[in-house]
């Protein structure tokens, strides 16, 4: 039997007929960027995360380095992380000209330890970035009182964690800014690249509005009148949604061009009505990999807090011997993923922060031991049995 750590085509054949007619109507209308399909889909995803505004942007990425700029973060600053992420969380951080500080994270949740984030702290810190990794979320009510104590801002990357909840409340709703991914892989995917910004500060969305699009127009004279009190006497002459509006020839701001497209944003509507759906069938495969696994001599299984709501956007669990047993896997016909093989501080593309093997030890081992099992919704019980019958057969050689 071959079980796939992903299959997106069985995810597809479930929504085709609506997506397809999405899309078709999308290409008909002559609208391909911008527009009411755009406007609809960061209405429904603020809505969903509870949020005053949702700003969508090309991709995970963009939304961390926008956030990053549009809460000032600058050359010099330091910005706290973790290093146990993939690399664009401090990627963003460096591509601001501002310097990741790395703290080490919880050995059971992976998450940023928040026990020791203020040792870190500085005169040339500016903010903390934690990451709701593989979907469960950091310790966000202890993150947020070290940032109030300390005047700092809170850039979430719930990049992996759409639909995660402490509390009944979602991630990307407690700090200043939460940032999201639609990277095809996600639990809600595009059908190619996009992401989002959400806050419930006014002024701090409309300069994201800015930085995403040029530093043009409407948002661009707006953003500029918040940043250094300039205001201009054109803003607001020519309406925004004007089929030829001239102000967007006006920039106040040097920026990006960081925008969702329309036909990924009927896409997405679509997925956010099933999305609950398909993070409820993961949390019923963690479930069957946990009573299945529990007890099984060389597995540390993960943990989740009490009163936190994972999505299960990997379900990674903790093995001495993380190579052979993916190899083993393999040869079984079943897919595995190691994330992540190297922590952040390690990598080379951050040498020049000058962190040695040892100095976050606790991210080190995980990046020894974690494996990541198949998790997506539509897995078939009969590939859930033989991937947990190949672990136990590997224990048991």
């Amino acid at each position: 039997m071959e079980v796939k750590i992903l299959d997106l085509s069985r995810q597809y054949a479930l929504i085709q007929d609506r997506v397809e007619q999405a899309v078709c109507e999308q290409m008909r209308s002559g609208m391909y960027i911008g527009g009411k399909a755009v406007a609809d889909f960061e209405k429904k995803f603020a809505e969903y995360i509870g949020v005053r505004h949702a700003i969508s942007v090309n991709s995970g990425t963009d939304a961390l380095v926008i956030a990053l700029k549009s809460l000032g973060i600058k050359a010099g600053d330091e910005v706290i992380t973790t290093p146990f992420t993939f690399f664009a969380t401090a990627e963003t951080i460096a591509m601001t000209g501002a310097v990741p500080v790395f703290v080490d994270v919880e050995e059971d949740t992976y998450n940023i330890d928040p026990d020791k984030i203020e040792e870190k702290i500085t005169g040339k810190t500016r903010a903390i970035l934690p990451v709701h990794i593989f979907g469960q979320p950091a310790d966000m009510h202890r993150i947020m009182e070290i940032a109030d104590k300390y005047g700092l801002a809170v850039i979430e990357d719930a990049c992996q964690a759409v639909g995660a909840e402490i509390e009944d409340k979602k991630a990307g709703s407690f700090g200043h800014a939460g940032c999201f991914s639609f990277f095809p892989t996600k639990n809600l995917g595009a059908f190619g690249d996009g992401g989002m910004i959400t806050t419930n500060d006014d002024s701090l969305a409309t300069i994201c509005r800015a930085f995403k699009e040029h530093g043009m127009a409407q948002n661009g004279a707006k953003a500029r009148y918040i940043l250094e009190g300039v205001e201009d006497d054109l803003a607001g002459t020519v309406s925004p949604d004007a089929l030829y509006n001239p102000y967007k020839y006006y920039n106040y701001l040097i920026a990006y061009n960081s925008r969702l497209d329309a036909i990924q944003a009927r896409v997405l509507d679509i997925k956010l009505d099933f999305l609950d759906q398909f993070n409820g069938r993961r949390a019923a495969i963690a479930d069957f990999y946990r009573k299945e696994l529990d007890g099984c001599e060389g597995v540390i299984l993960p943990h989740v807090k009490e009163g936190f709501k994972t999505v299960w956007h990997q379900y990674a669990f903790r093995c001495e011997k993380k190579d052979e047993m993916g190899n083993f896997l393999a040869s079984r016909g079943v897919g595995s993923a190691a994330f992540y093989p190297v922590p952040l501080h390690l990598q080379k593309a951050f040498s020049y922060l000058g962190y040695q093997e040892g100095d976050l030890p606790v991210s080190e081992k995980l990046t020894r031991q974690t494996v990541c099992l198949p998790i997506f919704p539509e897995l078939k019980d009969e590939e859930l049995q033989y991937v947990v019958a190949g672990i136990k057969e590997f224990f048991q050689n």
